[in-house]
């Protein structure tokens, strides 16, 4: 009896839903519907035209676009508020670019707040009730449909997590996506583009540098203008110069109400001045001086919004000083890792903190998160389990708005699924991360492939934590050679891979996306391959050809936020890695050092200089370094042999303060106590922010017999005015040594 009152109660409830109230927009390939629309809100008629263009692709049913409000009839889709009040509606319930949407009364009604509203409202009806996707540039999925209709009992208000959205992904070039996905550009927000590290450019060094360097901040006891040094923050003049600037930017924008006030991209050029260095240990906080800054400019102006970074060294909030209300508050965490949540790393729980501390003093915080390999695009970043939580953590501390800067561009780790949860998030933080992954899975590459997909992302994922090695922006493959990419990880990786490849091969689109998606697999091999010894060459140039046509052939091109080409890639691969040197004098030689290499960069001194193995363009174990002060050292060749010519192999890194040396010299001696000069060489500058092998060879006239060489390197000393960290002292890397 239990069973058969339950098939009934089934029967009622289909019963029931077959006759609830339809309202048809589309029957038989017909229109059945109109779109009304104020045509002076240009917000509404992009809307109006997206709903239009996709109902056609759809059912091939074009609905008219009707301007004339008058005309209003059941049926109707009407955008906008010009027919408010709406009954029941609460319009200040609509936060910016959140939406309301009914269809009581036999009206399809979509009002908005502040913003966007009507066409995320369209969105969402494209979404949920007629299953239409975006997963990436001109690729929407839907099932075509002559018929389509809603029921008369919808109502929802729907509203963002936060006011402003932004990432980086390159389906971001197609504005449908960009609007598909409810993202926002820094263009559309801040005045002539200034919305961040805008010091040099509103107060700009090449000006102003000669004539007023004490404009600029005080670093190791003298001025250093430079475009990453920061302003003296404390100089009247500079708060004269900059208010009259920016009230003039304003004028010259007027339909923008928000600018950014911010530091520049420099490591630790803060200026340590008696009055900002007053002002900062009064406040605890290097942040003082900034915000104390910012409250004369927003007092200034106040119908206007000022951001400002809290990065790097400027990350902890002030003790005392609050921000003005239209003082906004551009928080980041460039430091963290990301193979846990924040709260669960020493480094994440640090900004955590900070994250709080400016909770307690302002509601206006903007949040600049990570989730990119800024060196490698192509590196597998396992971090979709953190992305919910990390996000979910900024909205609960008064982030209003967001930007999650990933990895976007084509060919990079799961860039596409990427984008798509990172934007699904910023709009509602509560959705599940997992649930979202799975879906766009099926979607974009497939259901027969998708299973294999998503135990690859689990499997990284778990490798990944289980390591203990953390996961960072400028990271590389070989940084976890012994984690989560070590040899049996890789070949069941791989064999996961090739099993997706294998059932998506009778849908060219499918397995177009799934071999992509294997590309991260394969270059982090060729990463990995030559940090060891390389007993089959052959092997790994049949691999390295093969990455590179399957790449030609996907049309990726990038491999890092430099724009560096897989091409290029390719090419120095060969010629560094595969190469044979057996003729290396100086090979397995030992190494006696007269000045010490510096932290970190001093793994096995006594033979990374001549062990054969050529480091990555990223720095890593292969490379020694010495910061501030000269590197000298004497190879011991084991026996008397006749040298003419030695090279040397560093690497020019700005973004790591690795910059060439001034000089290196070379003497010989058969004794290890007399030596004579065989030669030196001067290296020019470069300023060149491509990471680069740089080879530096010195010869002389004639062969010289020796057992010993003594190398003596010159650093530059302080990191010049166009460097990042101007007035620090520069490091120089050496990874090899070659004797012939």
């Amino acid at each position: 009896m239990k069973l058969r009152s339950k098939f009934f109660w089934l029967f009622l409830c289909i019963i029931a839903f077959s006759s609830m109230a339809q309202i048809p927009l589309v029957r038989d390939g017909k229109p059945h519907s109109r779109i009304i629309v104020d045509p002076s809100d240009s917000i509404d008629m992009q809307a109006a035209i997206l709903m239009q263009d996709f109902v056609k692709q759809i059912s091939n049913a074009e609905l008219p676009i009707i301007t004339d409000s008058r005309q209003i009839k059941k049926g109707d889709i009407l955008l906008g508020n010009f027919q408010l009040p709406i009954q029941g509606l609460d319009p200040t319930k609509l936060t910016e670019d959140g939406f309301y949407l009914s269809t009581k009364g036999g009206y399809i009604r979509i009002a908005k707040g502040k913003g966007k509203g009507t066409i995320y409202g369209i969105v969402t009806l494209l979404e949920d009730y007629f299953g239409v996707r975006y997963y990436a540039a001109n690729t929407a999925v839907f099932k075509p449909d002559k018929n389509l209709t809603l029921a008369e009992n919808i109502t929802r208000i729907d509203n963002p997590s936060f006011r402003y959205r932004q990432t980086q992904a390159y389906s971001t070039k197609d504005p449908i996506y960009k609007m598909w996905h409810r993202l926002e550009e820094p263009s559309e927000v801040f005045a002539d583009h200034l919305w961040v590290h805008t010091f040099d450019r509103i107060l700009p060094s090449k000006e102003f540098g000669k004539s007023h360097p004490e404009y600029y901040a005080l670093i190791n006891g003298e001025h250093r203008p430079g475009w990453a040094s920061q302003w003296c923050l404390t100089n009247p003049e500079v708060f004269d110069i900059v208010a009259h600037r920016v009230d003039s930017i304003f004028k010259a924008n007027p339909d923008k109400n928000m600018i950014s006030i911010s530091q520049n991209d420099g490591h630790d050029t803060y200026c340590t001045c008696e009055n900002c260095t007053t002002i900062n240990q009064y406040e605890g906080s290097l942040s003082g001086s900034i915000i104390h800054f910012l409250n004369k400019l927003a007092a200034r102006f106040p119908d206007k919004e000022f951001s400002t970074l809290a990065y790097m060294y400027s990350v902890a909030p002030p003790k005392h000083v609050k921000p003005l209300s239209n003082v906004n508050i551009m928080l980041c965490n460039i430091e963290c890792t990301r193979e846990v949540t924040l709260p669960e790393n020493e480094i994440g729980q640090k900004f955590v903190s900070d994250m709080e501390g400016w909770a307690k003093i302002t509601d206006n915080i903007f949040v600049w998160d990570y989730g990119i390999d800024f060196d490698n695009y192509l590196s597998p970043f396992p971090n979709f389990h953190v992305l919910q939580p990390n996000m979910k953590l900024f909205k609960d501390n008064k982030t209003t708005m967001h930007f999650s800067q990933i990895a976007g561009s084509k060919g990079g780790d799961f860039s596409e699924l990427r984008s798509y949860v990172v934007s699904q998030l910023m709009w509602d933080t509560s959705l599940n991360s997992d649930s979202l992954v799975v879906e766009f899975l099926e979607g974009y590459y497939g259901k027969p492939a998708s299973p294999y997909l998503y135990e690859y992302i689990k499997l990284r994922q778990g490798a990944l934590i289980g390591s203990n090695i953390p996961l960072k922006l400028y990271d590389t493959p070989v940084s976890h050679k012994t984690g989560m990419l070590n040899q049996p990880m890789l070949t069941i990786y791989k064999n996961l891979l090739e099993k997706a490849e294998q059932v998506s091969k009778d849908d060219p689109t499918f397995y177009k996306r799934v071999k992509e998606a294997h590309l991260p697999i394969q270059y982090s091999e060729l990463e990995i391959a030559h940090t060891n010894k390389i007993n089959n060459p052959r092997e790994l140039e049949s691999k390295l050809n093969f990455f590179r046509q399957r790449a030609h052939e996907l049309n990726v091109t990038d491999l890092n936020e430099q724009s560096s080409k897989i091409n290029d890639y390719c090419d120095l691969y060969k010629e560094r890695y595969l190469t044979n040197r057996d003729n290396n004098l100086a090979l397995g030689a030992k190494v006696s050092y007269i000045t010490t290499p510096n932290a970190p960069y001093n793994h096995l001194p006594e033979r990374t200089l001549t062990d054969g193995i050529l480091g990555a363009a990223a720095p890593s174990e292969e490379w020694i370094g010495w910061q501030g002060q000269d590197g000298e050292f004497v190879i011991d060749l084991g026996e008397t042999k006749s040298i003419q010519t030695i090279h040397f192999d560093f690497l020019q890194r700005l973004g790591s303060w690795a910059i060439l040396p001034k000089s290196v010299t070379s003497y010989t001696s058969v004794d290890n106590t007399n030596f004579t000069e065989m030669g030196r060489k001067d290296i020019p500058e470069d300023r060149d922010i491509k990471a680069k092998f740089v080879n530096v060879e010195i010869q002389s006239k004639e062969k010289v017999e020796a057992r010993y060489v003594k190398i003596k390197i010159e650093n530059i000393g302080l990191c010049p005015s166009w460097h990042l960290a101007v007035g620090h002292p520069a490091w120089f890397l050496i990874d090899e040594v070659f004797i012939y």
